[in-house]
């Protein structure tokens, strides 16, 4: 459907307001970094502060690289795991029948309905008889296991992928790893770019079950980093807000490249009635 020229001004008008009511929260979160922490309790702040090489001190004599490179690594094995993982089983589920397949598939789909945090306890005490307690392993294996990866790749290759295609491979003699790999993949690319994005951004801002697990400095990711930025007298907010600023600009640049495959994927793989 063709917008007229007359319509499109004030539509890129209304879309130009909320683009600048959404970069909003970003640009006061980069400005209150640059701000003493007192200041930031005491007035309403829209410029950049002097403050700014103090808070980069404080950040620079931390550990903060070191947490971006945990939280880097991480989220990078995370990412990788969850979308192998997610794109054989979806796979299996799209273009295979076998026993028990619809209620296999309706409990994993049953699994996105309970809540993480009642798995905590329990979760903790695995971790801890795995011994895997202040290591990285328990941020990182778990995402092998993700509902949503198998239920996205699941209806994504059900509409993306013929199954003509498949059966001519398999009469030319290709073998399902081969089909997978050299026949599967390329067609799910979108799929996979989203699924990525998607994997790196929650497993980059986990907070929740790094404090559980995480009680050793060195392994700390990123959130649980930003939480250490204190002097030895008060909490430095402003350090922290420009540590967030920071934190989250690769998050920025992911988007940015992956924007165009991103929103691809999320209109190629909507629930199809």
């Amino acid at each position: 459907m063709k917008i007229s020229e007359g319509a499109s001004k004030p539509l890129i008008f209304i879309l130009g307001i909320v683009s600048i009511l959404s970069l909003l929260p970003f640009y006061l979160m980069t400005i209150m970094g640059t701000y003493f922490t007192n200041d930031l309790f005491t007035k309403l702040v829209y410029l950049p502060g002097n403050y700014f090489l103090q808070n980069l001190r404080t950040i620079l004599h931390s550990k903060f690289f070191l947490f971006y490179w945990n939280s880097f690594y991480v989220a990078a094995l995370s990412t990788v795991l969850c979308v192998f993982v997610s794109a054989l089983t979806g796979f299996a589920f799209a273009k295979y029948k076998f026993k028990g397949q619809k209620g296999l598939y309706y409990f994993i789909l049953g699994t996105m309905m309970v809540p993480s945090q009642l798995g905590l306890v329990a979760f903790a005490v695995e971790m801890r008889n795995f011994h895997w307690v202040n290591t990285h392993l328990p941020l990182i294996i778990p995402w092998a296991a993700n509902a949503f990866g198998v239920f996205w790749m699941t209806q994504y290759i059900k509409g993306a992928i013929p199954d003509e295609i498949l059966e001519s491979a398999r009469i030319d003699g290709c073998n399902e790893i081969g089909i997978f790999s050299r026949i599967v993949m390329p067609f799910i690319k979108p799929a996979i770019t989203t699924l990525s994005m998607l994997s790196f951004l929650w497993s980059w801002n986990n907070y929740l079950t790094p404090l559980i697990i995480l009680n050793k400095v060195e392994v700390f990711t990123i959130p649980l980093g930003i939480s250490t930025l204190d002097s030895y007298y008060m909490t430095d907010y402003g350090a922290r807000i420009l540590a967030l600023s920071i934190g989250i600009l690769p998050l920025l640049v992911i988007f940015i490249v992956g924007s165009k495959n991103f929103i691809k994927g999320i209109t190629a793989g909507a629930v199809k009635g």
